[in-house]
């Protein structure tokens, strides 16, 4: 199911119902009703008494003001993290080693890729940024499945800018390290502006 909603067009709202997803998954309506419940908690949807579940739109605002957030605190929390490079780029480089062996799995790259960035915002040990960190990412997560299934080979870019902000870390230079973060963030905010998923249909919905 958050394949599925990753995979919906961004400026559309849209209705799920539990009979159509029983249908959909070959589940029951218990298991569809808990991971329903699951999704709304995570801030995917929001369930609407007898009307089922509605997954909202996602604005161009909303884009632009969670990637603006993130921006300022990821830049400050890496800044300060370079000097604990000798025990952050080892965890970073085994995260992105995992994230190459789940260029397939989208959601399992994108939980990745989620570590990847709070293993940064941790190391700056600042738990009130971070707790703030965590509600940003929540609400990102449907985006960033939509810029992994939006643009070819966007995993793979993704690895290549998260190796390149690793070794801004080892180099120990805070501003090389920021630059390369800025420039992740600045091309995932790119893809994400794009209008459509092109690989979404009605037919692979599920």
């Amino acid at each position: 199911m958050k394949h599925h909603i990753g995979s919906l067009p961004r400026h559309e709202g849209t209705f799920l119902t539990e009979a159509e997803v029983c249908e959909a998954t070959g589940m029951s309506r218990t298991p569809v009703r808990e991971a329903l419940l699951r999704l709304e908690t995570e801030g995917f949807l929001q369930i609407m008494p007898k009307k089922g579940a509605f997954v909202p739109p996602v604005s161009d605002a909303e884009i632009e003001a969670v990637m603006q957030a993130r921006e300022l605190v990821e830049d400050w929390c890496v800044r300060r993290a370079v000097p604990l490079a000798d025990s952050l780029a080892p965890e970073l480089e085994r995260l992105v080693d995992r994230q190459e062996t789940l260029l397939e799995d989208h959601l399992a790259f994108i939980e990745c890729d989620r570590a990847f960035h709070r293993a940064i915002v941790r190391a700056a040990g600042n738990p009130v940024l971070a707790e703030f960190y965590e509600t940003l990412r929540d609400r990102q997560v449907r985006m960033g499945l939509r810029a992994v299934a939006a643009a070819e080979d966007r995993a793979r870019t993704v690895l290549a800018e998260h190796a390149a902000i690793v070794e801004g870390i080892r180099s120990g230079d805070a501003a090389r390290a920021a630059s390369a973060l800025a420039a992740h963030l600045n091309g995932t905010l790119a893809v994400l502006r794009t209008p459509s998923v092109a690989n979404w249909s009605p037919e692979n919905a599920f």
